[in-house]
């Protein structure tokens, strides 16, 4: 019986401790709210994302997981640069592709090739007399 007096009095002695700290029983006042939790570091918005800033990312967590707003952004942010990456990988395998067409067909296709496009020739420059040791 004395055990349990001594705990209701133990509990009584915390919860009144912290209903002081909360409502402010000191001189600062009432705790202030507490500011919600936002992604402090965004992904560099003047040049193209690497892998360390992949790695980096981390998302501040919100009632329930993440919020979707920077987790929204960050996703369509990756999206736009992995579909431009893409582009221009697209567009030097095609001038590759050109280039190598070119090649294998010789200078006498090339002659008559009036396309309008710009290919880079694959062809070694013959070597002049004057260049050689």
């Amino acid at each position: 019986m004395v055990m349990f007096l001594f705990l209701v009095v133990a509990l009584a002695v915390v919860v009144a401790a912290v209903t002081l700290a909360v409502v402010g029983g000191g001189e600062n006042g009432p705790l202030p709210e507490a500011a919600p939790e936002r992604l402090r570091d965004r992904l560099p918005p003047d040049r193209p994302v690497d892998r360390a800033d992949v790695e980096g990312l981390r998302f501040p967590l919100a009632a329930r997981g993440y919020r979707m707003a920077d987790v929204d952004d960050a996703l369509s942010r990756l999206g736009a640069e992995l579909a431009e990456r893409d582009a221009r990988i697209a567009d030097l395998e095609s001038a590759l592709a050109g280039a190598r067409t070119a090649a294998t067909h010789g200078p006498a296709s090339r002659e008559n090739h009036t396309s309008g496009e710009n290919h880079v020739s694959m062809d070694k420059p013959t070597p002049r007399p004057e260049d050689r040791p």
